[in-house]
């Protein structure tokens, strides 16, 4: 299959690899926001300037941009897939945005004659690259079927969870909840190591307890060693995925009081140090 893929960067750079490797020809938006496209080039992906011409030359568009403005702009912007899409063809969106946004971008795209799911990510880079990332779609279930191979040339585990919207939404609640743990764990980290108790102790009662999980296991390394690499994702992304499941819950009429806390903590420590890790927020909520 022909694919077009925007948005090279940590993420979708494992993802043009892996799709590379299983035998797609695969065009790729030049964009300073890329990872170093050597690698792929080499091993037989193509690039172009243009949104508008990479759309044109593909059946399928694979969208891994930061968030909901960045998506509307290289769909809807002047240049963009929608300028160049071609009837028939399908676009997935694999970023992370508000599910209002992908309403108004899967109708655009619709509206040009072509089909769209939204199709966000969980887990790391680390599985981007290994092909066993999780993906949450939301769209038409014969859709999802008929682009289930080229999925699964980059997913271990590929989860239909409702109509076109969905995926978005869900990657926002699945993103709160573990953010919101992380966050949690960060404050209790940094209040024991202020209070005197060792991290090793902290750990341990903590996983042999209510507090054991994944949130931990992801802040282990940095409680233990000062190693970020269990959770390599920025406060600053953090901030933003809390931002866009709070515009969530506020068009459903939910509550929020808990998402505004953590986003609050979040924002506090992206103010101090903009280019933070989120496991390093245990070290800046230490802080005098």
């Amino acid at each position: 299959m022909k694919i077009g893929m925007v948005g090279i960067g940590l993420m979708g750079h494992g993802i043009a690899g892996n799709l590379v490797r299983k035998g797609h020809e695969l065009l790729l938006l030049e964009h300073p926001g890329n990872q170093p496209l050597d690698a792929l080039k080499a091993a037989g992906a193509k690039s172009t300037p243009s949104a508008k011409d990479l759309a044109a030359r593909v059946d399928l568009v694979i969208l891994v941009v930061t968030g909901s403005p960045q998506v509307e702009a290289v769909l809807t912007g002047a240049g963009g897939v929608l300028e160049g899409l071609r009837p028939g063809s399908t676009v997935i969106d694999c970023s992370t945005a508000i599910p209002s946004s992908t309403l108004r971008m899967a109708a655009a795209v619709q509206r040009a004659g072509s089909r769209f799911l939204d199709a966000p990510m969980t887990r790391t880079p680390k599985e981007a690259a290994e092909g066993r990332l999780n993906l949450l779609v939301g769209g038409d279930a014969a859709l999802l079927e008929e682009f289930k191979p080229v999925l699964q040339c980059y997913a271990e585990h590929i989860t239909h969870v409702g109509p076109v919207g969905a995926g978005h939404g869900m990657k926002l609640l699945h993103n709160y909840v573990s953010l919101g743990m992380v966050t949690l764990l960060a404050e209790a980290a940094a209040c024991a190591g202020r209070s005197g108790v060792a991290p090793e102790a902290f750990v341990e009662v903590l996983a042999k307890g209510g507090g054991g999980g994944i949130a931990l296991e992801r802040l282990k390394p940095f409680l233990l060693a000062g190693d970020v690499g269990g959770l390599r994702f920025s406060i600053a992304n953090a901030c933003k995925d809390l931002g866009y499941y709070r515009e969530m819950a506020a068009d459903a009429h939910a509550h929020g009081d808990v998402a505004a806390a953590v986003l609050a903590t979040l924002q506090g420590a992206h103010a101090r140090a903009p280019e933070a890790l989120v496991p390093e927020l245990v070290a800046l909520l230490a802080q005098d």
